[in-house]
């Protein structure tokens, strides 16, 4: 017979630590997403030359692991500049600069997959570069980037598993501290990997569901 040491508490617990999952999740990817459309059109509008200081910033943000920019970052604000931010502001401002360091590039990407001609038509019809932006390039531009930033908002709630080393106690990190209480590794695994699940299934499908329908629109 199956024998746990496992109670309510502890599965509350880890339900809180999914909970702060999301927080994190959710505060990085818009936050993220927010400034990668501004930083990808502001590349994509300035040519590479004018954007090549931005650019190399967010390549180290691209370049550097989201551990190690954790760490450093931790450090940095603590003990340099002398902040006194707590761990999740910490984790919020570094995952938000690493979501949009990927997100420009997948606007930048979006925006240069539009058809000249469709844009030289646009502007000849007497659209301004707002109304060109926002009428004809953005919504083609979102259905092209979609499933790429699906996928990064899928992989910035994974990769938030490592704001444990700024002592955040996410999914992964209350899982952690119950396998040493409970020393049960298997079981809370399984559970941890069906919350990481529940949080990212209805995302991907939902993805899955736009972009069907705007390709058939």
């Amino acid at each position: 017979m199956f024998d746990t040491a496992l109670s309510a508490n502890d599965l509350i617990f880890l339900a809180k630590g999914a909970g702060m999952t999301i927080f994190v999740t959710l505060i990085a990817v818009f936050c993220g997403t927010v400034l990668g459309i501004v930083f990808g059109i502001f590349r994509y509008q300035v040519g590479p030359v004018i954007a090549a200081p931005l650019t190399f910033v967010l390549d180290v943000f691209r370049s550097i692991p989201l551990l190690i920019q954790l760490v450093l970052a931790n450090a940095f604000l603590g003990m340099v500049l002398r902040l006194g931010m707590s761990g999740l502001t910490v984790a919020c401002i570094v995952l938000t600069l690493y979501t949009s360091a990927y997100c420009a590039e997948i606007v930048r990407g979006a925006i240069e997959s539009v058809p000249q001609p469709v844009r030289r038509a646009a502007r000849s019809l007497g659209l301004s570069w707002r109304q060109d932006m926002t009428n004809i390039v953005l919504p083609l531009a979102v259905r092209v980037g979609l499933p790429s930033w699906i996928g990064l908002s899928l992989g910035v709630m994974k990769d938030s598993a490592l704001v444990y080393v700024v002592q955040v106690t996410e999914l992964l990190k209350s899982t952690q501290i119950l396998i040493t209480r409970l020393q049960e590794p298997l079981l809370l695994l399984m559970i941890c990997g069906a919350f990481y699940f529940l949080i990212s299934f209805p995302v991907a499908r939902l993805g899955g569901y736009l972009e069907k329908r705007w390709t058939h629109d």
